[in-house]
């Protein structure tokens, strides 16, 4: 069945046009990808799509039975209405039921709640009202009865989210979900849940976003919009670059050869009479056809990062005995950690448990309640903090940066302007003398980070960088942050970005409890699982053994299953991390050597047997975890 059927779509402002002309179907079923750099029309697209903004010129069908469900990147409230009454505003029997049982069950009013259980079991609604409680657990949304106006910016896109989420459930049967950077503001553990709700729902979706694990999850075929053109590639993220690069060769091959048409048409006009035959005229006009052609340009033009990274001395960070907490909140509890030079640490944790504390008692903004941070003379912090761009006044981009430094230091030698540095950073000159209040999220993020790199860091603290900055820009932080010869430690909730970079993590657990793990996220998440599940056979098999035993004593036959084996081709996500479990595994054996040297020194006391012995011990079971991944990721390859 075809949802969207879009012909000839061209959209502009100004001068500009985003895109030209461009034709597509959405069928039931898909799951598309949208990307493209940013301030090329993605959410304009998906505008045009929902009925909120409407084309220069084309055609928009959408199927008369097709109820189109948007998540946008600034959501819309009823300000002055509670978050339950956003939730469920719409007029729906069972979505009236629940909204008035949520409320009376926040009222804790017994007449209101026996009203509201009874108007529950007339619209047959409690197992929505189970799959409603799901998803407000699963996004963390308490106080149902607080107004929405006096929620933070990540509350309120959890909330919006849960809007769109609850209206899929109570739409007919052929719903389009739209969906703009849904996992901003997401931790790890969110974002996981919501691949697995979108796989379960099986919705027909169009999804903006830059995280590519959850592309990966979530979608099965990509569109890419670049030039005011729309390309399509069926599959997962890998196969998009390796279609893409494809492409460009080909296009590039292409308008070479038409370079060489063009010269020798150019060479054949100019000795034309100007009375021209029907032959000569004919030639004439595949001319102009090859000339357009020839001049063609294909805007590879990337953002360029390279900087002169002040010295790093042999001391680098030392933490002792820190102690930070917020009344019941324990922060840290005893943290001890010294910092070697050109370390990559992630840091992971659930939302509210100190992650940004901790950055700010590292950099001496905020004090430990106890114990001491050390930090070395040379050490230049750069942190990019959630916050964003801050400036007390409005004012132009270069008399913006032109606050900081009026020439910036490469690390090739020389040096650049202000305006030079920031065409690097691709602020055209017309876009260098652009209001800050005027720039897009993704262009307040590269701003925000040229004012970082500005200072020539040595120790980056990243703390949330990759919302809003396009796939494009990603890819090259990534490049820079891997050549990055300082320290840097990371919070993302970008998974693909984070198992690029991170050598091991630091697992904030809660209750002020800092667990480093020597490995990437994928992997911390691939033990977690196998935990788990090592946990539930152990169960199942003390639980068979039982009904074994009482089977025999009554001569019942034990029933013997064989499996067929079925061997399923890698996906990409099982590539990298096989990649990265062949990097990883001889650090961990490293670790386990050096550890049985230390057990095996016979000036040890007894406390530091017990402690290094029970390291050995947590050391040994991860390594196992390892090497049975590894083997079952082996067996696919």
């Amino acid at each position: 069945m075809h949802y969207v059927s879009v012909e000839g779509l061209t959209k502009s402002y100004g001068i500009t046009p985003l895109f030209k002309g461009i034709s597509f179907n959405i069928n039931e079923g898909d799951r598309i990808a949208l990307i493209a750099r940013n301030g090329v029309g993605k959410s304009t697209l998906l505008n045009i799509l929902s009925g909120k903004e409407h084309p220069d010129e084309g055609t928009c069908k959408i199927h008369k039975d097709v109820h189109m469900v948007m998540f946008e990147q600034e959501p819309q409230f009823i300000e002055t209405a509670t978050v339950t009454q956003n939730l469920f505003n719409q007029n729906h029997p069972t979505m009236k039921a629940i909204s008035n049982y949520e409320m009376a069950m926040e009222s804790e009013d017994e007449d209101l709640i026996t009203n509201a259980i009874m108007e529950m079991e007339e619209n047959n609604a409690w197992d929505f009202e189970s799959k409603v409680k799901t998803i407000l657990t699963q996004l963390n949304i308490h106080h149902l009865e607080q107004p929405v106006s006096k929620l933070s910016g990540g509350q309120r896109k959890r909330v919006s989210l849960a809007k769109t989420l609850i209206q899929i459930g109570f739409e007919p049967k052929h719903v389009l979900l739209l969906m703009d950077e849904p996992t901003n503001h997401l931790d790890l553990n969110m974002i996981e849940w919501l691949e697995n709700y979108l796989e379960q729902e099986k919705v027909t979706l169009l999804l903006v976003s830059h995280d590519r694990y959850f592309l990966e999850a979530v979608t099965d075929e990509i569109w890419e919009m670049e030039r005011e053109k729309l390309y399509s590639y069926k599959g997962d993220y890998e196969n998009y670059l390796e279609k893409k690069a494809a492409r460009i060769e080909s296009e590039l091959a292409s308008i070479d050869k038409a370079k060489n048409t063009f010269r020798k048409e150019l060479e054949w006009m100019r000795k034309q009479p100007k009375a021209r035959t029907t032959k000569s005229k004919s030639r004439q006009d595949n001319f102009y056809e090859v000339e357009a052609k020839a001049k063609q340009k294909i805007d590879e033009t990337n953002l360029q990062l390279d900087m002169k990274m002040t010295r790093l001395g042999g001391k680098i960070i030392e933490a002792k005995k820190v102690y930070k907490s917020y009344g019941e909140l324990v922060v840290l509890k005893g943290f001890d950690y010294t910092f070697s030079k050109g370390e990559r640490i992630g840091v992971v944790g659930k939302n509210g448990v100190g992650k940004s504390t901790f950055l700010q008692i590292l950099q001496g903004i905020t004090q430990p309640d106890s114990g001491k941070i050390n930090v070395g003379e040379t050490i230049v912090f750069g942190h990019f903090s959630q916050e964003g761009l801050v400036y007390k006044k409005d004012m132009r981009v270069i008399e913006y940066l032109k606050t900081f430094a009026e020439q910036f230091p490469l690390a090739s030698g020389g040096s650049l302007s202000a305006a030079q540095f920031l065409e690097l950073f691709l602020f055209t000159p017309d876009k260098q003398y652009t209001y800050l209040s005027a720039l897009s999220g993704g262009e307040k993020k590269r701003l925000q980070l040229l004012t970082i790199l500005f200072k020539n860091p040595n120790f980056l603290i990243l703390d949330e960088p990759t919302n809003d900055l396009d796939l494009p820009t990603l890819a090259v932080l990534e490049q820079f942050l891997l050549d990055y010869a300082g320290c840097v430690l990371l919070v993302s909730h970008d998974r693909y970005f984070m198992d690029k970079l991170v050598d091991h993590l630091f697992i904030f657990e809660g209750d002020g409890v800092i667990r480093d793990y020597p490995g990437n996220y994928t992997q911390f998440r691939i033990l977690e699982k196998s935990k788990q599940s090592y946990a539930s056979v152990s169960s199942d098999i003390t639980t068979s053994k039982a009904n074994t035993s009482s089977n025999e004593k009554v001569g019942a036959p034990i029933p013997v299953v064989v499996e067929k084996k079925v061997v399923e081709k890698m996906s990409y996500k099982e590539k990298l991390e096989l990649e990265t479990l062949n990097k990883n595994m001889p650090a961990l054996e490293a670790k386990k050597n050096e550890l049985t040297a230390k057990l095996n020194n016979p000036d040890l006391n007894y406390e530091e047997i017990i402690s290094y012995s029970e390291m050995l011990a947590k050391l040994n079971a991860e390594l196992e975890l390892a090497e049975l991944r590894w083997l079952a990721l082996s067996e696919k390859e």
